[in-house]
């Protein structure tokens, strides 16, 4: 697709991705092509060899481009030189210890979230996942969380757009509901899921890289049978805890001398 684009080229391909990060929405290519005054074969051709290479990601249903997970991939080394993962999983080895349940860290990735990295419960019998493996957005406690660091017409439209699947029957399926419990996460910190997503399972999440563009998540995974009420109190505040310890971490390291390793 993208053949026949040379040096010139690599100029106008930049010029589109500041366009595209400067709107919350994302844009489409008659407004991509009005902004930079460019022919919209060209925007179609340039958006669509972004697209294939991941640096940017097209809405099936609102045909508009966003910013694609590769940028991620790239700007984590060249412009934060934070490494997520390391400066991660200290809490997350805690919040395991502290709690037994198996903790997860990951971003959002279009309509997914991507898991980065696993620290697996110590019980024969446990909850996990492969490191790179997605889970839907809208589902469950992470969901929730990713869901309330956006505007709200924003989630809004998203949440309408896709729908809201039913998983289990303890999922919520209300929109007003569902838009309610977004508030109250926002205003907590925290989301909590009692076997919306997964039968049998519980779950608290809470936001990391709060100061950043980019959105990301830490969640604690355990069986409802080990997770009581009492259990699932010292859940919440030991991930809310680690989220903390993690943003703490992510800022002092961006921040601090420059020498790439965690600020402690």
């Amino acid at each position: 697709m993208a053949k026949g684009y040379f040096a010139p080229s690599v100029k106008r391909a930049f010029e589109i991705l500041r366009m595209i990060s400067r709107s919350r929405d994302g844009m489409g290519i008659s407004e991509l092509a009005r902004s930079l005054k460019m022919a919209k074969s060209t925007v179609h051709g340039m958006t669509s060899a972004l697209e294939e290479t991941g640096a940017v990601m097209r809405n099936p249903v609102t045909k508009r481009y966003t910013l694609g997970f590769t940028l991620f991939e790239l700007g984590r080394v060249a412009y934060s030189q934070v490494d997520l993962k390391s400066l991660s999983r200290p809490a997350m080895e805690n919040l395991m210890e502290k709690t037994g349940t198996s903790v997860f860290m990951g971003l959002l990735n279009g309509e997914h979230v991507t898991i980065l990295d696993v620290v697996e419960s110590k019980s024969e019998l446990k909850i996990t996942a492969p490191i790179g493996a997605t889970i839907p957005l809208i589902a469950g406690a992470v969901g929730k969380v990713l869901l309330s660091r956006m505007d709200e017409d924003q989630a809004i439209r998203l949440v309408r757009e896709k729908g809201l699947s039913r998983y289990t029957a303890n999922t919520i399926s209300n929109p007003e509901t569902y838009f309610e419990e977004i508030r109250s996460v926002r205003k907590r910190g925290y989301a909590t899921d009692d076997e919306e997503y997964i039968a049998g399972v519980r779950a608290v999440a809470s936001p990391i890289l709060e100061e950043s563009d980019m959105m990301g998540a830490l969640w604690a995974v355990g069986f409802k049978a080990s997770l009581d009420g009492e259990k699932m109190k010292t859940l919440i505040s030991e991930t809310k805890k680690a989220a903390e310890e993690i943003n703490r971490r992510v800022r002092g390291n961006m921040m601090g001398s420059g020498n790439g390793k965690p600020s402690d």
